[in-house]
């Protein structure tokens, strides 16, 4: 994305004059891309009330930038294994945003310039103050899911010790429903499995002889069973400690297990239904944690199949929609700070010509160096000022709104990347 300048000058003659030298200058020392930037004749009301408007305008200017940037951050966490294609999705009315930017038209139906500039302000302050309001509780019930899952994903990825057992162990596995028998689940290291093999039934009396296998193995080792007399499972696990064996605290419970199965296919079903996107027709297998993988495969083969990857879910899609919505939004509050703006500094009645620039990122001291020559004449004192930093020129550190002798306004589009 880019830095763009939003400016404007009075529309007389002159100055007319001074933007198409302004204009021709840049264009040919590649200082930047300009395009004029249309603003319809809106409605002027009192001065007085401008003055006010322009105070509430900057809030709502600062505000809708932060709700874009936040709405735009959600995306790029939602789109998770996608983030390649975010920008992709970062549309204004169905176009790019520079498109948008550069061909702007101020929107007549949602904006009609008719009524009085507080009554769009407060209209727009409405709709941006709504987005808000709603991304909350969808960032709230996102972040809730999210959490759920990274503590999934902890159950399913860590190592042998502490990960879930759902997806590994089996009926078969454990002698079950015994008065006097049990079978326990213990960690062996890599390093360690011909010493378990050699010693595992002399650790403890009443082990049953040739009852272990392994039954899963990761990086760091392997998860073997043994059977062995409920009466001496204590002296067992003691001694197994000593041998650097580990025995996992596992009960084999079908109901138990069968519930922790389901959780997690329904935090897979809803991470998929909620956030997984559409990118092509071609079938992927989206992004699960392992053994969710495993079941999901299972579920799909068992359920309906579908000739195409997921579509969008209802956050994704909605965010989408609102991140247009309030990025309309914040070009039009864009817009009006430069209308008011330029009626208070260039007067009644309203006649100026309003401009937006692409600077040219390794250009933009000379840029602003050939603005502040060609427009000097708007504002002689804040010219000097520019040109000398030290001066202190009474009234012009009023807010932390750049000042140039020409209105200026910044749209910087890098807090979206």
């Amino acid at each position: 994305m880019s830095e763009f300048w939003l400016i404007s000058a009075p529309g007389d003659k002159t100055n007319l004059q001074a933007w198409e030298r302004m204009n021709a200058v840049t264009s040919k020392s590649n200082l930047s891309s300009n395009s004029k930037f249309h603003i319809p004749d809106l409605k002027v009301g009192t001065l007085d009330a401008l003055v006010g408007l322009s105070d509430e305008l900057g809030k709502l200017d600062s505000f809708a930038e932060s709700i874009i940037k936040k709405i735009a951050q959600y995306i790029g966490e939602v789109m998770e294994d996608s983030k390649d294609k975010v920008q992709e999705n970062l549309l204004a009315n169905g176009v790019d945003l520079i498109s948008y930017l550069t061909r702007f038209e101020w929107d007549m139906a949602k904006y009609p310039i008719k009524q009085p500039l507080k009554n769009i302000s407060e209209t727009l302050t409405k709709q941006v103050t709504q987005i808000e309001t709603d991304l909350k509780t969808r960032s709230a019930a996102y972040n809730n899911i999210k959490g759920n899952l990274q503590n999934l994903e902890k159950k399913t990825v860590g190592n042998l010790l502490t990960r879930t057992l759902a997806d590994i162990v089996h009926k078969e596995d454990f002698v079950l429903n015994s008065e006097y028998l049990i079978t326990l689940l213990v960690v062996v290291p890599k390093s360690s499995y011909v010493q378990w093999q050699k010693t595992y039934e002399s650790l403890s009396d009443m082990v049953v002889p040739r009852s272990t296998k392994m039954i899963a193995e990761d990086a760091e080792g392997g998860l073997f069973t043994v059977t062995l007399f409920r009466k001496v499972m204590d002296d067992f696990k003691a001694k197994a400690r000593e041998n650097r064996f580990m025995v996992r605290e596992f009960y084999f419970d079908e109901k138990e297990l069968k519930c922790e199965k389901e959780e997690l296919m329904k935090l897979a079903s809803d991470k998929k239904q909620q956030y997984v996107s559409s990118i092509s027709k071609v079938r992927q297998q989206p992004a699960m944690v392992p053994g969710v993988l495993a079941m999901e495969q299972l579920h799909t083969a068992r359920g309906s199949q579908h000739s195409c990857l997921f579509s969008q879910g209802p956050l994704l899609r909605w965010l989408k929609v609102n991140f247009s919505e309030a990025f309309v939004a914040w070009i039009h509050v864009k817009a009006l700070r430069v209308f008011v703006e330029s009626v208070l500094r260039y007067g009644l009645p309203v006649n100026f010509q309003a401009m937006l620039l692409q600077p040219n990122k390794k250009s933009v001291k000379r840029l602003r160096d050939v603005l502040n020559v060609v427009f000097k004449h708007l504002d002689e004192v804040a010219a000097a000022s520019i040109m000398d930093p030290g001066m202190d020129i009474p009234g012009l550190q009023l807010s932390n709104q750049e000042y140039y002798p020409y209105v200026y306004f910044k749209i910087d589009l890098s807090l979206l990347d």
